[in-house]
C-alpha cells in the first residue's frame, strides 16, 4: 500500500485545483458589444416599454422561458432576489408561515422576514438533501403560506408531490432551483413544476454571468407580481389598475444589460456545460463505488441530478475513523473536501432573535448531516478532466485502504475531529 500523504508519502494529486470557469470568447464579443452600444442598464423605474428592462434583459427571458418551457422568464440581479420577489408576488405577509429546510443557502430561509413571514424549518431525507415530504405534511398549519423546496446539490426535491400537497391547501410551492439547472422529475425540468421557480446565475454555479437571477412562472398574475417588485413597481399601480397589487413594495432587482449579454451567451452553451459537470460526477461515483462506507450520491428513480456539488454519504462505523480525520487525510493527498454543507440554518444568530419554528428536535436527519454523515466534493467548484476525476477517485481508495494509519489522528487530542 502507497503511505498516505499526511504521513510523508506522495500526494495522489500534486498540484493545486484551478477554479471553474466557462467564460470564453463568446462571452468576451458578448459584452463588449454591449459596451459598444452605450446601454448598460435600459431600465426604467416607472411606466413604458424601459419598465421591463433593456434588449439584452428581454432577449435573456425570452430565449430563457423558451429553453425551460415556461410561460414566463423574470430575470433579476441574484437569486436571493429572485427567492425574496418570489415570497412577495405569493403575497407572503406578517405572521405567514413559510416551510424551509434548513440544510440550504441562508437566503432560502432569510426570505420569509422580508414580509415579515416566519420560517419553519423541516427536516430532508438523508438520502437526497432534499424536504422530506411527510415532515412537510405534518408541519402545514392554518398559518402556512408557502413552501420553499430546494434542489440541493442539483438533485430534485419531491417536486410533483409537494407541487399536489401544496394545491390541495392552497399555498404556494416556490423552488429554489439554484443548483439544478437543467435537472429533471419524471422528464419535468426543475424549475418549473412549483408555482415560481428561483435560478441562480451567481459566479460559482453551472452558468454564471458573475452575479444573476431568473425566476419562472406559468402564471401571468405572478410573472406581473415578480416584475413589480423588480423594478419600483410602487410607480405603476395607478397605472395599471392593479388593486390587488397596490400594497406591494417594489425593490431594485434589476440584472444589468451586461450580466445579461453573458447569461444569453452562457443559456446558448448551458446543454454542454451541464452533461460535462454530470458527467464528472457520476464518473467519480463510479470510480468509489463499492468502498464499505463512502456512499455515492443517491439518483432517485425517474430523476436526472445535474450534479453542483457531488455529496457522498458517510459511515463513520463502517470506515472506522472520524469523517473530519479522513476529510484531513484527503486533503493531504490533494483533494479538498467538505465535511457537511452548512450548519443547520435555525443556528444563525437572526432565527434565535427573531420568531421562527422548528430546530434541531425537530431536524435529526439534518443534524447528522451536518456533524458526521456528509462529504461532499465541488464539482462546480474547480476544473476537471477524467484524468482528475480518476486521481480523486484513487485519493479515496488510498485513505481508505490506510485507514488503520489514521487511528492516531482519532485519538490525537489536537484533533477535535467528528
Amino acid at each position: 500500500m502507497s503511505r498516505l500523504a499526511i504521513f510523508g508519502g506522495k500526494p495522489e494529486i500534486d498540484t493545486p485545483f484551478v477554479p471553474y470557469n466557462r467564460i470564453g470568447e463568446a462571452e468576451r464579443e458578448a459584452v463588449l458589444g454591449t459596451l459598444e452600444s452605450g446601454l448598460l442598464s435600459g431600465y426604467i423605474g416607472a411606466p413604458g416599454p424601459e419598465f421591463e428592462g433593456g434588449p439584452e434583459v428581454q432577449e435573456l427571458e425570452s430565449l430563457w422561458a423558451g429553453m425551460f418551457n415556461t410561460a414566463h422568464a423574470v430575470a433579476v440581479n441574484s437569486a436571493t432576489s429572485g427567492l425574496f420577489a418570489a415570497l412577495g408576488a405569493c403575497g407572503i405577509s406578517p405572521g405567514d408561515e413559510v416551510i424551509v429546510p434548513p440544510y440550504s443557502m441562508s437566503a432560502t430561509a432569510v426570505a420569509p422576514y422580508v414580509y415579515g413571514g416566519i420560517p419553519v424549518f423541516v427536516d430532508i431525507e438523508a438520502d437526497t438533501f432534499c424536504l422530506n415530504i411527510e415532515c412537510v405534511r405534518a408541519t402545514i398549519t392554518d398559518r402556512t403560506k408557502a413552501i420553499i423546496a430546494v434542489n440541493l446539490f442539483g438533485h430534485p426535491a419531491r417536486l410533483g408531490e409537494l407541487r399536489a400537497l401544496a394545491d390541495s391547501h392552497g399555498i404556494y410551492l416556490v423552488e429554489d432551483n439554484a443548483q439544478a439547472p437543467l435537472a429533471t422529475e419524471n422528464g419535468i425540468l426543475c424549475g418549473t413544476i412549483g408555482h415560481i421557480g428561483v435560478f441562480s446565475l451567481n459566479r460559482h454555479k453551472h452558468i454564471q454571468t458573475g452575479e444573476g437571477g431568473v425566476c419562472t412562472t406559468d402564471d401571468a398574475d405572478l410573472a406581473f407580481r415578480l416584475k413589480l417588485i423588480r423594478n419600483h413597481g410602487e410607480n405603476l399601480i395607478e397605472h395599471y389598475s392593479a388593486q390587488s397589487a397596490q400594497d406591494l413594495v417594489g425593490f431594485n432587482y434589476r440584472l444589468s444589460e451586461l450580466s445579461a449579454a453573458i447569461g444569453r451567451v452562457q443559456l446558448n452553451r448551458a446543454k454542454e456545460i451541464i452533461a460535462e459537470r454530470e458527467a464528472f460526477a457520476l464518473r467519480l461515483s463510479v470510480g468509489v463505488l463499492g468502498i464499505p462506507g463512502l456512499i455515492p450520491p443517491h439518483v432517485r428513480e425517474g430523476c436526472r441530478h445535474t450534479f453542483y456539488a457531488w455529496p457522498m454519504r458517510y459511515d463513520r462505523n463502517v470506515v472506522g475513523v472520524p469523517r473530519g480525520v479522513f476529510i484531513q487525510a484527503m486533503a493531504a493527498e490533494g483533494v479538498p473536501l467538505n465535511g457537511g454543507y452548512v450548519p443547520p440554518l435555525y443556528r444563525l444568530p437572526i432565527f434565535a432573535a427573531r420568531e421562527s419554528r422548528g430546530g434541531a428536535t425537530e431536524c435529526p436527519v439534518t443534524e447528522r448531516m451536518h456533524s458526521s454523515e456528509e462529504v461532499g466534493f465541488g464539482i462546480c467548484a474547480f476544473e476537471l478532466s477524467d484524468r482528475l476525476v480518476d486521481h480523486i477517485a484513487a485519493a479515496f481508495h488510498k485513505v481508505y485502504e490506510n485507514r488503520a494509519e489514521l487511528e492516531r489522528l482519532s485519538t490525537d487530542s489536537h484533533a477535535q475531529l467528528t
